[in-house]
């Protein structure tokens, strides 16, 4: 270990015991984070980490859908204002994507959350649409959070598919400005995070210890000593300094290259597993989105290319867009190379897990 001041040394010793305390004795292991490039160039980033096949296939949404909230008979309907691009969980909720106006909505695992009661006088939406319900809505994260914040529904949760657990989520926001927001749910009440410095998010804690822990971390310094397992806590450390300490550059292909190198840098191996905590998870796949260039990046831990789909070349149109599906297969086997629209196929879409 490089030689430190006693000094550095004691901000080192309580920056490590925070990174234990905060760390959860469960762990489902993604990461989120927003690269703030130059000439305008933003890029978000996600890991999605489970411990069994998630089931996930890409499914392109055009505008003009009609929406319900799947939350029985006092649902939240609407109709999508703009088209997306998705990765969905089990086929019954969308767990990551981008909008045509250059939002993208991610929801990540956290065990903390508490959701209100379902309010008979309000509308519900089930957790498997939150983030679908931005990408059909807004198109900046101001707009999204100024219109969440009067929170117009109720926010329902049932088991995971195959668990005898509620799906427990926050939801991330970022935009082609570089805007970013933080939405959870703790003891029952929405708790908003807004601004361009929330870059990173993993899981638990709560986001405001994860702000906690970035503070501690500052004052070391990465080039010093980054925590290096694969506990919540750790990734978030490497995660909020690899993400501005990576060179920055005006080619669009080394900008990609670099985000995709910080969001393989806070994966779990593949078929990891630590006795004492049976719950971390492996690394599934990873997204990266391009939101200046509408560009949405897919990888897959068990195949050999990365590959995209290209935004401003779908129709998207109510008037002739088609709901179209990318079939990954199980574990996400399949093969693509390059820009993947061509390999969409007409479809039915899914309907979201509901009550």
């Amino acid at each position: 270990m490089p030689n430190l001041s006693t000094p550095r040394r004691t901000v080192l010793a309580a920056a490590l015991a925070l990174t234990v305390t905060f760390a959860p004795p469960l762990v489902e292991a993604c990461t989120r984070l927003v690269y703030h490039g130059v000439a305008d160039q933003i890029v978000t980033a996600r890991s999605m980490d489970w411990k069994t096949d998630v089931g996930t296939n890409l499914w392109v949404f055009p505008r003009g859908m009609q929406r319900n909230g799947e939350a029985g008979p006092n649902s939240i309907n609407w109709t999508s204002r703009y088209g997306s691009v998705i990765a969905s969980g089990y086929d019954i909720s969308t767990t990551d994507g981008l909008n045509e106006a250059g939002l993208s909505a991610s929801v990540l695992w956290l065990v903390e959350s508490s959701y209100p009661e379902h309010d008979s006088g309000k509308p519900g939406l089930t957790i498997a649409a939150w983030a679908q319900y931005v990408l059909d809505n807004f198109a900046t994260v101001a707009e999204a959070v100024a219109y969440l914040s009067t929170e117009p529904f109720t926010l329902v949760s049932d088991n995971v598919p195959g668990e005898d657990r509620l799906a427990t989520l926050h939801l991330a926001m970022s935009d082609a400005t570089g805007d970013s927001a933080i939405i959870e749910y703790i003891d029952g009440k929405q708790v908003i995070h807004h601004g361009r410095q929330y870059q990173v998010m993993t899981n638990s804690p709560t986001f405001d210890k994860q702000l906690a822990m970035e503070e501690y971390w500052k004052d070391i310094g990465g080039t010093i000593v980054l925590p290096g397992t694969n506990r919540a806590a750790d990734r978030f450390a490497r995660a909020s300094f690899y993400v501005n300490a990576v060179p920055k550059t005006d080619d669009p292909l080394e900008t990609i290259a670099s985000v995709f190198s910080v969001i393989r840098n806070v994966s779990v191996p593949y078929g990891l597993t630590t006795p004492d905590q049976p719950n971390i998870s492996s690394t599934r796949w990873r997204t990266v989105t391009d939101h200046k260039r509408k560009r949405y990046f897919f990888e897959s831990a068990l195949t050999p290319n990365t590959f995209w789909v290209d935004l401003d070349k779908l129709d998207l149109s109510e008037q002739t867009g088609k709901v179209m599906k990318l079939d990954l297969g199980a574990n996400q086997k399949n093969i693509y190379s390059g820009m993947a629209n061509d390999a969409f196929r007409e479809s039915a879409p899914f309907r979201f897990l509901g009550i």
